[in-house]
């Protein structure tokens, strides 16, 4: 030990000191809060125990971090300068006072609302009188306070007592390679710490999601990182109900609300499939990473690079007007799954909000089912698993590390093989099955494994290439091993014999801005659509006995409602999606579209026009879509559609934050399931 430098010794001491505390506070959490009627014990509470213990040996190291950067420094050090010894004790006095604080502050704000501490607290410093006053008269202040002054003023002396030991201790200085070594491990040592997981992606606040027991999220959270990760995806302008019930009418009758009611902003529809079927039929949703339309086959791409997609539209229903709300793989999985358009502001996702994580989900509602996610990659990605395991009872995740397929870069295992996972585990399942396949492979590096089912190889110029939209050779080729995955899956899928009691859809998504080729519309590369615009296919010979073309306008927000409606699944539709299937909204097709950027921009699109407005500087614009200039702006031609596809936007913007933040459970499951039933 006497080898080992006073800083890291003293640093290690601090490390364990605030893992002893952090682990204490978590266990009388658990122990003040757990429901005694809903215990979480076993399994879910160890894990919940060890998830929060790497959250909070990240809090420790952070809090450390500018001590173990800079105590090194002779002027700065704790051991050999007077000033820096007090610097340093003042600085841990004062950031243990923020946690203590923290703590207490999470403490009495479960025992008030029932959840953990988060951004939305601030909202109490805008009445700071009457928040100050609900605090003194709803905890022990006055003595509590003092003993908080007295555990600090007894943290100081034993601060000041472990400093004197470590630096009365002998010490012998490390030189040349030992020093190196020394340096080195202690820099890996407290990354590793900092990271949380020996994974490609770090620890995730989306990591406590691992149970359906809500608890167990609860106990696994560090109040303090989960402060910040909600404040820092909730820096936009918060939503007003007042705007939201001025749209409220409009909107109710755009979605077909039965019961409308603008003061309680009701958008609950209980949806009745028109047809019911003797029999339960499967439903796989394949979601397929940048699967731009102009890209595929059937916009006419003579680079023919999806035969296989191209058979099942033609067999099928073949929406060749549908549009994702926005590009990102993680926005378009929220709005695919929630049936809400991803509209918070900023780098930050949706899915990374952990206020946005509950979600009244159609899939969750799929009574009699079971429910599987199949990704190539890690579900800690974009914090999707925690959307997931939030909202979907039972589901069976499958990922990167439960598959016996290899991995083969970045993005995780092949989209064959992610095909050949996928159909393992649902050729073997003895009840109706609800999946989400989502492929990744179709990015840099664009790899194509060498066991790749008799997938070859094609060549083409550059000059073509770039005539048809694709940046490079092999781009091409990626995207036709994709859609020679789909041919695999789906002949296996007819070989194995739940082909004929399943429902399939396929769809990108999202698409790729840029030259979207000749044979593509203009407004696909001049305003950008091609980023929007994917194929979307519902294939089910024995439901769909023939195929079509349809043109009218289609959403992602629809696939879901759609798909339940077509299964014969009766369900709660609280979102923005509409079915696709029912006559009563022909009449009013449209598509939410928005564009984050630095000016971030929100419109509607139907079979014409595309309006988009500028949320930072209000300027308006209507494109005709078919026309010769689709850059042209045409709102002094056509002011009156200018200004009903406005209100439409607005209307389902504001919806959207709203509903993004208030589209909780409506009912217990097992009432939401009876309810289904009669």
């Amino acid at each position: 030990m006497n080898r080992l430098p006073r800083l890291l010794r003293f640093s290690a001491l601090l490390v364990l000191i605030y893992l002893l505390f952090l682990s204490a506070a978590r266990l009388l959490f658990w122990k003040l809060f757990d429901n005694p009627n809903d215990p979480l014990l076993g399994g879910d509470l160890l894990q919940a125990l060890y998830i929060g213990l790497k959250f909070d040996l990240r809090l420790t190291l952070l809090i450390l971090l500018p001590m173990l950067l800079l105590g090194w420094i002779r002027f700065l050090s704790p051991f050999e300068s007077r000033s820096g010894r007090l610097l340093w004790q003042g600085y841990l006095i004062l950031a243990t006072l923020a946690t203590v604080m923290f703590y207490l502050t999470d403490f009495g704000h479960y025992a008030y609302l029932n959840t953990r501490i988060d951004s939305s607290v601030l909202r109490f410093l805008a009445n700071p009188l009457i928040s100050m006053e609900m605090v003194w008269q709803s905890y022990p202040v006055v003595w509590g306070g003092g003993l908080l002054l007295l555990s600090l003023f007894l943290m100081g002396v034993g601060l000041g007592r472990m400093v004197g030991v470590c630096a009365a201790s002998s010490c012998q200085p490390l030189r040349g390679w030992r020093k190196a070594i020394m340096v080195t491990a202690t820099f890996f040592i407290v990354l590793l710490g900092l990271y949380g997981k020996l994974s490609s992606y770090p620890l995730r606040w989306s990591d406590a999601f691992f149970s359906n027991h809500n608890f167990a999220s609860s106990v696994a959270f560090n109040p303090v990182l989960y402060f910040y990760e909600t404040y820092k995806t909730n820096l936009s302008k918060p939503f007003d109900r007042e705007v939201v019930r001025q749209h409220y009418p409009l909107l109710a009758n755009y979605l077909g609300v039965e019961q409308p009611d603008a003061q309680k902003l009701n958008f609950v529809r209980q949806v009745v499939p028109p047809r019911m079927h003797d029999k339960p039929y499967n439903v796989v949703v394949v979601i397929l990473e940048s699967f731009a339309s102009y890209k595929s086959g059937l916009s006419g791409n003579p680079l023919k690079p999806t035969p296989n997609f191209d058979a099942i539209a033609t067999d099928g229903l073949y929406y060749r007007n549908f549009y994702v709300p926005t590009t990102g793989t993680a926005r378009s999985m929220f709005a695919a799954l929630t049936g809400l358009p991803d509209v918070l502001i900023g780098s930050e996702t949706s899915s990374r909000n952990p206020k946005m994580v509950e979600q009244q989900v159609v899939m969750d509602q799929f009574e009699g089912y079971s429910r599987h996610y199949f990704l190539g990659g890690s579900a800690n990605w974009a914090n999707i698993r925690g959307m997931l395991a939030n909202n979907v009872r039972d589901l069976k995740i499958h990922e990167e590390g439960s598959y016996e397929s290899p991995v083969i870069d970045v993005w995780g295992i092949s989209d064959l093989d992610l095909f050949r996972e996928a159909h393992k585990v649902l050729q073997h399942e003895s009840q109706p099955f609800v999946a989400v396949i989502q492929t990744s492979g179709n990015h840099r590096p664009y790899t194509i494994p060498e066991d790749n089912g008799g997938f070859e190889l094609k060549s083409a110029s550059a000059e073509m290439l770039a005539k048809y939209g694709f940046e490079s050779e092999e781009e091409y080729n990626s995207y036709r091993f994709m859609d020679h995955s789909i041919g695999w899956f789906m002949r296996e899928v007819k070989a194995a014999g739940y082909f004929d009691n399943t429902i399939f859809a396929f769809f990108g998504d999202h698409g790729i801005s840029g030259n979207a080729g000749i044979h593509a519309l203009k407004a696909d590369t001049a305003l950008q659509l091609g980023q929007n615009r994917v194929p979307f296919v519902i294939y089910s010979p024995a439901i769909i006995t023939s195929g079509n073309v349809v043109d009218s306008v289609a959403s992602e927000v629809d696939v879901m409602t759609t798909l339940a409606t077509l299964a014969g699944q009766p369900h709660l539709n609280t979102t923005l999606g509409r079915d696709l299937l029912n006559p009563a909204f022909d009449n009013a097709r449209y598509a939410f579209i928005i564009r984050h950027a630095a000016d971030t921009q929100i419109g509607v699109v139907d079979n014409e026009f595309f309006f988009r407005l500028s949320l930072q500087s209000g300027k308006r614009q209507l494109h005709h879509i078919l026309g010769a200039e689709p850059r042209d702006n045409l709102i002094e031609k056509y002011p009156q559609r200018a200004n009903e596809m406005e209100t439409l936007t607005r209307a389902l913007y504001e919806s959207a934050r709203y509903l993004s933040n208030n589209n909780p459970h409506i009912t217990s499951r097992s009432t939401l399931a009876a309810g289904s039933r009669q």
